[in-house]
């Protein structure tokens, strides 16, 4: 999304993005192992900005319950442990809103928020989520929390049949700052397999979860059960990476309490 004014993405951004999502060139295969794929595409390597896409083959989770488990925030706040806060702040259409969202990173690193306007939809019997960062006047940035800009981050659902599908994750965040490589190396080897996993064995446990929270309840199914405030275009704007403060954390070394998780049996 370029300039300063904020557009809910069309069909030809959704197309766009699924193709990206099924594009391999430009990308370097990082990681194959146990059905996860990890590519990356270095863009700025002195400030270790980069693409990174993620895919895994779910067996036994349909593409259904996927998109429902990405929809719902209460049962991410079960699983996800990496998850601070997150919340939604209103809603732009039927098939989009603005959320926050807040993320513990890797020690000694600052945690990490954003606020993006997300949209969805579905396409025959696949799926997409996507996300990008923008500026509301109620959310500013917190002293305790770095601003990162998510320049665009999404999911891509393939159905494979009813019980069966394919997650793709693509995303291109501008941390703030100037990031040690090891960080780079390790959301590619470790973080992002270990993510993806963990979203695989999420939705083995949604449908028992569901049925004792509110069950019926699925407002990116159903937009007439969305109670969220409307909010107007006016009050968003655009968050550009370069407005907000710049954090060098170049220098840091990885904290020996977390560099003691990425054991190859744990990774396995």
């Amino acid at each position: 999304m370029s300039g300063d004014a904020v557009q809910i993405p069309d069909d030809r951004a959704f197309i766009n993005f699924k193709n990206e999502c099924n594009s391999e060139e430009g990308w370097n295969l990082n990681y194959n192992k146990s059905g996860i794929t990890i590519w990356i595409q270095i863009l700025e390597e002195e400030k270790a900005l980069h693409k990174i896409k993620c895919r895994i083959v779910c067996k036994d989770v349909s593409a259904e319950t996927m998109y429902d488990v990405l929809h719902d925030i209460e049962y991410r706040k079960k699983w996800d442990a990496n998850v601070i806060e997150t919340f939604d702040i209103g809603k732009l259409t039927v098939n989009a809103d603005v959320g926050y969202y807040s993320w513990k990173c890797p020690k000694p690193l600052k945690n990490r928020d954003v606020i993006t306007l997300r949209s969805w939809l579905p396409m025959g019997s696949d799926y997409i989520i996507m996300n990008y960062s923008v500026k509301h006047t109620k959310y500013p940035p917190k002293k305790d929390m770095v601003r990162a800009v998510s320049i665009q981050t999404g999911y891509l659902i393939q159905s494979n049949g009813p019980t069966s599908c394919t997650l793709t994750y693509l995303a291109q965040v501008d941390p703030r700052g100037s990031l040690p490589k090891w960080v780079v190396n390790k959301s590619s080897q470790f973080l992002a397999p270990k993510a993806m996993k963990k979203i695989n064995k999420a939705c083995l446990k949604y449908r028992e979860w569901k049925q004792r929270h509110n069950p019926g309840y699925k407002p990116w199914l159903y937009p007439e059960q969305n109670t969220l405030s409307s909010i107007p275009m006016s009050e968003l704007s655009i968050q550009h990476a370069d407005s907000l403060e710049n954090i060098d954390e170049s220098g840091l070394s990885e904290a020996r309490e977390e560099r003691g998780e990425c054991s190859d049996e744990e990774a396995n």
